[in-house]
């Protein structure tokens, strides 16, 4: 028989080295568990970001363009009918400014601008790439108003001088709310959720 005071023998694996009752080898240890933040991606994710319309600075600009719209409509008449002597919109005998049809261009001119803001509003609130589709719109109703004039019968210089007036006035329109359209979009950072500093995903 074995004495009792000899140790077991070793095949039995009874010593604590060989039955792995360490923490070593039984991964024990948090690190080895993933119990640590870093290894949970416990940090908030990036703030997201949302378009906003600033509608006091869209409109400001709106009606800043109506009347830079306004005064082009003006100083072309004037050009045209005093400068190149064509007299568009009247007759000759009207003078320079001509009659009411100058106080109707300018007047159309103007209202142009603040109805196209308002369609760049409607378009920044619910439209993809806004910009693009509004930079469309003023496109084509500018080649509507420019190919009107040669229609009307006048004499071809006072077409081409009333086509040309409308087409500087179309450009001025779209350019000028173009740059107000992107100065007017502010972009609003998006918190994400609060985190439980005491949570723990132990997987």
């Amino acid at each position: 028989m074995t004495s009792p005071t000899q140790p077991l023998p070793p095949e039995r694996g009874r010593y604590p080295q060989e039955q792995g009752r360490y923490p070593q080898e039984q991964a024990r240890y948090p690190q080895q568990q993933g119990r640590y933040p870093p290894d949970q991606g416990r940090y908030p994710p990036p703030q997201r970001s949302t378009p906003r319309v600033d509608a006091r600075t869209l409109w400001a600009g709106g009606a800043a363009t109506a009347v830079v719209a306004g005064l082009i409509a003006l100083v072309g008449v004037l050009v045209c009918r005093w400068l190149f002597n064509i007299p568009i919109l009247a007759p000759r005998r009207d003078g320079v400014y001509g009659d009411a049809h100058t106080t109707t261009l300018v007047l159309a001119a103007a209202g142009s601008a603040l109805v196209a803001t308002l369609l760049l509003h409607l378009l920044l609130l619910g439209v993809p790439r806004p910009m693009v589709f509004f930079g469309w719109i003023v496109a084509l109703v500018t080649v509507v108003f420019v190919v009107f004039p040669f229609r009307t019968g006048a004499p071809l210089k006072e077409e081409v001088a009333t086509a040309a007036l409308y087409l500087v006035i179309g450009i001025a329109i779209g350019t000028l709310l173009s740059s107000v359209g992107d100065r007017a979009v502010r972009v609003r950072r998006v918190a994400p959720p609060p985190v439980d500093p005491d949570y723990r995903d132990l997987g």
